[in-house]
């Protein structure tokens, strides 16, 4: 008897999500970055179908204390417009990482992400907390280092 070679499609809601919470204390921007970008993606699950949400809920604490290797610390800049003649602004890593270090990590991930309604979506699924305290203890996240 011949035996058919069939691609099974989960649906989105079928999809076991879980939370996860990453511990960003010394770690490099990008490594943590495209490790959480895959897990909310649902890359290390056998379900994963590109099309579809199978991934998890991932809790960044102590954005704060991210790292980035060699000069970047001095050179990296982040970039927006207010769409007015000269309202470019220019905003340096260490300036961003003072004020508003949440979205260091936000920034980086939702760039490893679908640039499409699904990335917006998978984007929602990431929190990041500068310091040690979340709100999602309900949730019951599992601590995983990567």
């Amino acid at each position: 008897m011949k035996q058919e070679k069939i691609t099974k499609f989960i649906k989105s809601e079928d999809a076991e999500k879980k939370w996860y919470i990453v511990d960003a204390k010394d770690q490099v921007l990008g490594r943590l970055a495209a490790k959480v970008a895959s897990i909310i993606r649902g890359k290390h699950k056998p379900v994963y179908t590109p099309n579809m949400d199978t991934g998890d809920f991932v809790i960044v604490i102590n954005a704060d204390k991210i790292k980035v290797t060699g000069k970047r610390e001095q050179l990296k800049t982040y970039f927006r417009h207010s769409l007015y003649p000269g309202g470019a602004k220019i905003t340096s890593f260490s300036d961003l990482l003072a004020k508003k270090p949440e979205y260091v990590i936000e920034h980086a991930v939702k760039g490893m992400l679908p640039k499409n309604r699904l990335g917006r979506k998978l984007a929602k699924k990431l929190k990041v907390y500068a310091g040690e305290e979340h709100p999602h203890k309900a949730q019951k996240p599992e601590v995983i280092s990567l």
